[in-house]
C-alpha cells in the first residue's frame, strides 16, 4: 500500500530556533501547521500568528445556560411549587439564589468546556493521529522542538516546504498516515460505544438507587431514622387526630426554666420592689454586663446610656438612663423593663438570659455613678 503524506516536519534543538522557524512558516503564508515543544514557550503563539480560540464562547454559553437554568428553577420552587414566607421576605428573594446560581454557572461552564474539548475539538472517541508514535513526536516530547506543515495546506509544495524548513536550520523529515488512521471510522455512534454508555448509565443509576433507597435503610445506617420521635410537619399515628406537631399543655414549663412572674402590663415602679439583684457587682459581672449592654442596649441608649441613639432617627430616641427617675428606680424596675419592654422598646427576655439582664443592671448602675459622682467618690 502506497504511503500517504501527512506533513513535512523539522526538528530543532533550542527554543530560539523554533520561534524563528514558526515566524518563517507564518510569513510564508502557511495556515495548516503546528508547533510541538516539551514545555510552554513564551511568545510562541504570536510567532505562529494564532487567533484566539473559540473555546471561550463555549464556556460563556454553558455558564449562561447554567445560571439561567438555576435561577429559573429556584424561582419556580420558591414562588410556585413550595412558597414560604421566611423572615418576612418576599417569595422571590433573589439574593438567596445568588450563591447557588453562581456555583451552577461555574459547574456548567467547566463541564461544557471539557465536553466541547473532548467531543468537538479533540473529536473523541477518535484518539488516533498521524503524529502518534512517530520518531518526530518522541523527540518533541522529550527535549527537542518541532514544526509540522500539513500536506493539505493550500500552499503546500513538498520541495518548497523542505527547502524552507532546511533554511531555518531544522532536521527535515516526512510524516505519513498510518494504516490505522486511514482505516479508522468514527465510533461516536458505533453500537458497541452506545451500549457501553448505556451500560455505564444504568449501572450508575442502579447503584445510586440501591444506595440511597435501600442500603441507607439497613442496619446500622438506619439508626438516625428509627428514633422514638415526632418529626415536624409529618403525620403521627401516636395521636388520635394524626397531627405530629402539638401545642404544649397549658402551664407547661420547660425543664431548667423559671418563668417570669410579671406580665407586660405590670408597672416597673410596683414590680421593682419585689425583685432583688442576685449578682454582686464584681469585675466579672460588670464585664459581662458591659458586653451585653454594648450589644443590645447601646444602639438606642448610646455607649454611655445618655439616650444618644446611633439609629439615625429610625426609631424615637429613648430617655437617658441618668435621669432622676431611672437613678432612683430599684434594680428590679430596670430588670423588669429589660425583660418585658416598654413603649417601643421590645422584650429581651428571649435574647438575654436572666443572669445577663442582672449583669446589665449592675453595669447601668456603674454608668450612673460615673456620671453622677459624689464628692466622696472623687476622694
Amino acid at each position: 500500500m502506497e504511503k500517504k503524506l501527512y506533513s513535512i516536519s523539522a526538528i530543532y534543538s533550542n527554543p530560539n530556533d523554533i520561534i524563528r522557524a514558526a515566524a518563517a512558516v507564518r510569513d510564508a503564508g502557511y495556515k495548516k501547521f503546528d508547533i510541538h515543544t516539551p514545555y510552554p514557550i513564551h511568545g510562541l503563539d504570536g510567532a505562529m500568528g494564532l487567533k484566539e480560540t473559540k473555546l471561550g464562547f463555549v464556556t460563556l454559553a454553558a455558564a449562561i445556560i447554567g445560571a439561567a437554568g438555576m435561577i429559573s428553577f429556584a424561582s419556580w420552587v420558591a414562588v410556585v411549587d413550595y412558597p414560604q414566607v421566611i423572615g418576612g421576605k418576599p417569595y422571590w428573594s433573589w439574593p438567596a439564589f445568588v450563591p447557588v446560581t453562581y456555583e451552577i454557572a461555574v459547574l456548567l461552564a467547566v463541564l461544557g468546556t471539557v465536553g466541547a474539548m473532548i467531543a468537538f475539538f479533540f473529536k473523541f472517541p477518535n484518539i488516533s493521529h498521524p503524529l502518534h508514535d512517530t520518531p518526530y513526536m518522541k523527540k518533541v516530547s522529550a527535549d527537542k522542538f518541532g514544526v509540522s506543515i500539513q500536506a493539505d495546506d493550500g500552499k503546500f509544495n513538498e520541495k518548497v516546504v523542505r527547502e524552507l524548513l532546511k533554511n531555518t536550520g531544522g532536521e527535515v523529515d516526512a510524516v505519513y498516515y498510518s494504516e490505522e488512521f486511514l482505516t479508522f471510522k468514527p465510533q461516536m455512534f458505533d453500537p458497541k460505544f452506545i451500549f457501553l454508555l448505556v451500560g455505564i448509565a444504568l449501572a450508575t443509576s442502579a447503584g445510586g438507587y440501591l444506595y440511597w433507597n435501600k442500603v441507607l435503610y439497613l442496619p446500622p445506617f438506619d439508626w438516625m431514622m428509627q428514633q422514638p420521635k415526632v418529626k415536624p410537619q409529618t403525620m403521627s399515628e401516636f395521636y388520635a387526630d394524626g397531627f405530629g406537631m402539638r401545642l404544649p399543655v397549658a402551664g407547661t414549663v420547660a425543664r431548667g426554666f423559671i418563668p417570669y412572674p410579671y406580665a407586660l402590663g405590670a408597672k416597673a415602679d410596683s414590680v421593682g420592689k419585689f425583685l432583688v439583684n442576685p449578682l454582686l457587682p464584681t469585675k466579672a459581672a460588670l464585664d459581662l454586663g458591659k458586653k451585653k449592654f454594648f450589644t443590645y442596649c447601646s444602639p438606642c441608649h448610646g455607649n454611655f446610656g445618655k439616650g444618644d441613639s446611633r439609629m439615625n432617627g429610625q426609631f424615637p430616641n429613648p430617655p437617658t438612663l441618668h435621669s432622676d427617675k431611672v437613678r432612683t428606680w430599684p434594680d428590679g424596675a430596670i430588670f423588669h423593663t429589660i425583660t418585658v419592654g416598654q413603649n417601643v422598646m421590645p422584650s429581651y427576655q428571649y435574647q438575654i438570659s436572666r443572669e445577663e439582664r442582672w449583669a446589665i443592671v449592675n453595669y447601668i448602675r456603674t454608668l450612673q455613678r460615673a456620671y453622677n459622682a459624689k464628692e466622696s467618690d472623687l476622694q
